[in-house]
């Protein structure tokens, strides 16, 4: 894999769903939709929305917990939840949060005006240091940091400039590709 660089399966900044920073939930969803009419053949579906700064600079990215986190504003009640949500909980301390911070009550509960008045800011991830790698990377260097860190993506980087996503369904589609042309 050496001879594969991440610029090669990432997906480029332009033909990712992006939306600015002061976006709401709503129009992040409709970014989200547009951007998956305009996927190449033979690609995933994205299932991010990546965040922009007034200077179009990416600052961070919504998964799909996210949006799920957001909509429940409880979560940012509970202490420590992105630390402690690495851990493994037993389904009767699952239970016992839902019910002691009294989570998803209304579960869904009037989404469309949720959707309308939360902003991306407020539920987006904020990308951490080993969630960035360089365009000319190698896949192996790129694999080594998704597994490490267990990143869905990461952010491709040309100098100080994010110029792409590389997903993680996108590096298992190569390697199964890889994979099958091996005669065994």
């Amino acid at each position: 894999m050496q001879t594969i660089k991440v610029k090669e399966l990432m997906v480029p900044l332009a033909k990712y769903a992006t939306v600015s920073d002061d976006a709401t939930l709503y129009e992040a969803v409709l970014a989200l939709e547009e951007a998956q009419k305009n996927i190449e053949e033979g690609r995933h579906r994205h299932w991010a929305v990546l965040v922009c700064d007034r200077g179009g600079r990416v600052i961070g990215k919504i998964s799909q917990l996210d949006v799920l986190k957001g909509l429940e504003p409880r979560y940012a009640e509970i202490d420590r939840l992105t630390e402690a949500s690495k851990l493994v909980y037993s389904p009767e301390v699952l239970k016992s949060m839902l019910e002691e911070y009294y989570l998803w009550k209304k579960p869904l509960e009037d989404i469309c005006k949720k959707a309308a008045e939360v902003r991306v800011s407020a539920m987006m991830s904020t990308p951490v240091p080993g969630e960035y790698v360089e365009e000319e990377a190698t896949l192996d260097e790129a694999i080594h940091r998704m597994v490490m860190g267990r990143f869905q993506s990461l952010l491709v980087k040309r100098n100080d400039d994010i110029v792409g996503i590389l997903r993680l369904s996108d590096v298992c589609a190569r390697i199964c590709e890889m994979i099958k042309v091996c005669s065994l």
